[in-house]
């Protein structure tokens, strides 16, 4: 599984990586977690306001900070 965050490094991005990754932790899934930061690969996704959280290629979140137990539900429903 790869995770995407998108942003350009502001606080809320990182928050929102480090939020992943905790999710990632404690639940023992195995994932990717990458950050994207051009603009143009950003607007590819079609996300006006970042950051945003991409699960398999599908923007599942954008605009907010997704708690690590938001993000583990999203993936527990199988997006």
């Amino acid at each position: 599984m790869i995770i995407k965050i998108l942003g350009t490094g502001c606080p809320k991005c990182k928050k929102l990586e480090a939020n992943a990754l905790l999710a990632m932790e404690q639940s023992g899934i195995e994932a990717t977690v990458e950050k994207v930061t051009d603009l143009n690969a950003i607007m590819n996704y079609g996300v006006m306001m970042t950051p945003a959280l991409v699960i398999g290629e599908k923007v599942v979140s954008s605009g907010k900070v997704l708690s690590p137990e938001e993000i583990k539900a999203i993936i527990r429903k199988g997006v």
